[in-house]
């Protein structure tokens, strides 16, 4: 007979999108040789602030087999071609940060390169005419990339989704129970240590008691067990993110369905703007130290396209990160791991990376049972990933020239991590960027936030000057004409949607 896996037994505590991507990846990638069970209250609900992906997402789906055009439907969903920030850099000023690449490479040196040059003399148009992923939204265009067509624009579009999250964790209930996932409804009333300090079992206040040798902490920002139970302590980073209030708000739909998120700053945060096929997705995000709440509510209900469907729904966070993300047998995945603003919609890719890792760092046998060595590199990589995307939301702060407010001074003027400054004074000298092992954001993210913005390096790269200007004009036409005639040729986003996955 042959030895049960261990750990056998795994008890996901907390629903939502995090407990049940968890539960449905976990149903998928280990098979039916391990017990899993989620705990989670309808009482209780989720946050639901977040709406949107980025690309990632569409890995996660295509590793469980979902089909995308059935992801669209059952969570009424729309595409995502990137964010458009509107009064960051400025007042009055806009810019995209699209998906995908900028233009096409001329030999070894990047298009922004030969760019920067003719921006210093005044004769390159704006840079979001060199990418499909900025010029379609702007048109309301939508389509998947063409297989067929790599060496085309149409070949190189990359999309992520608007979604409704409560929907999505629906379906991937149906998806996990119908793998063995069992559900069981009802709060913990408390947690269960062994004598070494394992979490033993939850405690249900109705008494029931739900053992497991493997516990993955979905209860968001509760963290009941990584938190309150295991003490894994909280880095906070209010000093680089100050924005601690979120005001959540759907309202009716308005033509034309864009395919992008908005994100528009205001006196002391941002409003964002999410489209799906039924609704508008809208929330402010402020500082309570700089704003309070009547007026940032205020602000959010001016700012709607059309009327809203629900009550105003306030909520407080504290951005940062868990101390420790794995203590022991316990895992913290989503809110409960630390809270990111959804500025660039990277809470649904924390989870699935949280997943993906656990489950390659997943416990071998009952001999060694957790190593120390698997648990300190799944922390050190975590704890990577949290600041890499950290630094990329601290850049849209600091990065600004407004001083409108007492906010917008504090943010233009605070001290950044250092990692940060290097990235931004390496930019400024001559449009170098670089980045480091697995970093999120690409080079073409961290370009388009920077010149968005208003950092002009004060160069570039020496082999863009080889070229005769005209020679360098010629490459920077072709490829702006070649795009824009590439979105003239795309359906529209509504249309896209009609003959593929209306709801």
């Amino acid at each position: 007979m042959s030895t049960p896996p261990f750990p056998r037994n795994i008890v996901i505590v907390g629903g939502g999108s995090a407990g049940w991507m968890t539960a449905a990846a976990f149903a998928k990638a280990l098979g039916p040789s391990y017990n899993i069970r989620l705990v989670e209250s309808e009482e209780i609900g989720i946050i639901g602030v977040g709406e949107a992906s980025i690309p990632n997402l569409t890995e996660y789906n295509r590793a469980l087999g979902i089909p995308e055009d059935e992801f669209m439907r059952e969570t009424r969903g729309s595409f995502k071609l990137g964010i458009e920030f509107v009064n960051w850099g400025a007042q009055g000023e806009r810019y995209t940060h699209g998906f995908g690449r900028i233009g096409q490479a001329e030999d070894t040196v990047p298009l922004h390169h030969f760019w920067l040059r003719m921006a210093r003399a005044n004769r390159a148009a704006p840079l979001a005419d060199y990418s499909i992923n900025t010029v379609a939204p702007r048109e309301a265009k939508f389509m998947r990339a063409r297989a067929d067509m790599q060496g085309s624009p149409l070949g190189q579009i990359v999309h992520a989704y608007h979604f409704d999250a409560g929907l999505y964790a629906k379906f991937l209930r149906g998806f996990a129970e119908q793998r063995g996932v069992r559900r069981s409804e009802g709060k913990v009333g408390r947690v269960e240590q062994t004598e070494t300090g394992d979490i033993a079992a939850v405690i249900m206040e109705n008494g029931e008691r739900i053992e497991g040798d493997f516990f993955i902490d979905c209860s968001g920002m509760r963290a009941l067990l990584i938190g309150q139970t295991l003490k894994a302590g909280y880095e906070d980073w209010s000093q680089y993110l100050p924005c601690d209030r979120a005001i959540a708000v759907p309202c009716e739909s308005v033509a034309p369905l864009l395919p992008i998120t908005r994100a528009t700053a205001h006196p002391a945060g941002w409003q964002w703007r999410i489209p799906l096929q039924h609704r508008i997705g809208n929330g402010h995000v402020y500082s309570s130290k700089f704003m309070d709440a009547d007026a940032a509510e205020a602000i959010l209900l001016k700012n709607l396209d059309g009327k809203p469907t629900a009550a105003p729904r306030h909520l407080s966070f504290r951005t940062g990160r868990a101390g420790t993300f794995w203590i022991r047998n316990c895992v913290a995945v989503g809110l409960s791991s630390g809270f990111m603003e959804p500025l660039e919609s990277t809470s649904i890719h924390l989870i699935h990376m949280a997943i993906a890792r656990i489950i390659n760092f997943f416990p071998k046998g009952e001999a060694t049972g957790f190593e120390a060595a698997d648990i300190a590199e799944y922390n050190a990589l975590t704890i990577r990933e949290f600041e890499n995307i950290r630094d990329f939301l601290v850049l849209h702060y600091k990065l600004t020239r407004r001083d409108d407010s007492e906010f917008w001074n504090y943010c233009r003027t605070m001290p950044i991590p250092e990692g940060l400054r290097r990235k931004m004074d390496l930019f400024a000298a001559n449009g170098r960027i670089y980045r480091f092992n697995d970093e999120l954001f690409t080079e073409s993210s961290w370009l388009q936030v920077m010149i968005g913005q208003g950092l002009m390096p004060r160069g570039n790269h020496p082999l863009a000057d080889t070229l005769p200007e005209d020679e360098v004009m010629a490459y920077l036409n072709n490829v702006r004409q070649v795009v824009a005639k590439c979105a003239a040729a795309m359906p529209t986003h509504a249309e896209f949607i009609a003959r593929n996955c209306v709801a």
